[in-house]
């Protein structure tokens, strides 16, 4: 089997692209992928970030590096903070699939409880505030001046994630769940009639940023963009409220730093987002549902990438479908009271 990120041929290409490479590259995964495979690159002086699909159990459009590459190239000169852009092969000719390369960002990742606890509870309020603040930047980006216009199609973009996700579930299932297509088809009968469109992350949690390493309370750079979309603002914020519920951990297989109850609760979070961006939290509990439906079919979806032997390394990829149901019952909850 090909390498999927070949040191030889990246060098190559980088150099091709009019970047400086002072050696030969040393590729290393970095721990922690669960959707697109991202590694460390460096030539002994410079150092960059790689990032492309996994090899196997690919869902349409969650693996898009184009629309990765696409955002963070016109978020660079915005108050949202991302990685440096620096080359993309977005046909796949170098290595047979789609990749991005970036800026190597100097910072802390925080993902389990273990690193939360070297924090104080101050910095974790610090933190969760430079999160909901910054979402409310990125929502506040006009896309339209920074060349995001025909990005995708804001209008409607609620009614298609309904069917995404559900399309998503019938290609990732790897069993009945009747409550699914019972979640569905309530989630479509309740869309509500009128949005925002905004520029929305897809993806965005404690963990899907780097932070100063001595200050919890800055954000260096938002990461993993490849769900970014033109849409509706409060699928984000919705989905950043739904990760914290504890049965998150299966689906992370970790005891994850966002689900701690030392985090401000999901109602506090969707509050203090409202006053940062002055944005009002209508139909929220459809939102919710949304949100509980598209973290289900995620976690089915890495048990389906698992079983067919590309796992990206998440750990306990295997059980992370064990709590589908959980989710989706929480869906129907919400859904239940919209």
């Amino acid at each position: 089997m090909a390498d999927p990120m070949d040191p030889v041929l990246l060098q190559k290409f980088l150099i091709d692209s009019g970047v400086q490479v002072n050696g030969e590259l040393d590729v290393t995964l970095i721990s922690g992928g669960r959707s697109n495979l991202t590694y460390e690159v460096t030539d002994g002086t410079h150092r960059w970030v790689a990032r492309r699909p996994p090899t196997g159990g690919l869902t349409p459009s969650a693996h898009d590096m184009k629309r990765e590459w696409t955002v963070t190239k016109a978020l660079q000169d915005t108050a949202v903070p991302v990685a440096g852009t620096v080359a993309a092969d977005l046909t796949g000719e170098v290595l047979g699939a789609p990749f991005t390369v970036v800026e190597f960002v100097d910072g802390s990742v925080v993902r389990d409880t273990e690193e939360l606890g070297a924090w104080t509870d101050a910095q974790v309020d610090a933190n969760a505030t430079a999160l909901v603040d910054g979402m409310a930047r990125l929502h506040a980006v006009d896309y339209q001046a920074v060349g995001l216009g025909e990005f995708g199609r804001p209008v409607g973009y609620v009614e298609r994630q309904v069917a995404l996700w559900a399309r998503q579930w019938e290609i990732v299932q790897t069993r009945e769940l009747p409550d699914v297509a019972k979640l569905h088809a309530a989630l479509a009968e309740s869309i509500p009639a009128d949005s925002a469109n905004t520029i929305v992350h897809g993806d965005y949690r404690v963990d899907n940023t780097i932070l100063a390493a001595d200050d919890p309370g800055t954000v260096l750079a938002v990461v993993d963009w490849e769900l970014s979309a033109l849409g509706d603002p409060l699928t984000d914020v919705a989905l950043m409220c739904a990760y914290r519920q504890p049965i998150f951990n299966v689906v992370l297989g970790a005891e994850a730093a966002w689900t701690s109850d030392r985090y401000p609760s999901p109602d506090e979070l969707a509050e203090r987002y409202a006053r940062a961006s002055g944005n009002q939290l209508a139909h929220w509990n459809f939102y919710m549902a949304l949100a509980n439906f598209k973290i289900g079919v995620i976690g089915e979806g890495i048990t389906h990438r698992a079983l067919s032997g590309a796992d990206s390394g998440a750990p306990n990829a295997a059980r992370a479908a064990e709590v589908t149901g959980e989710f989706i019952a929480a869906g129907l909850k919400a859904i239940s009271r919209a």
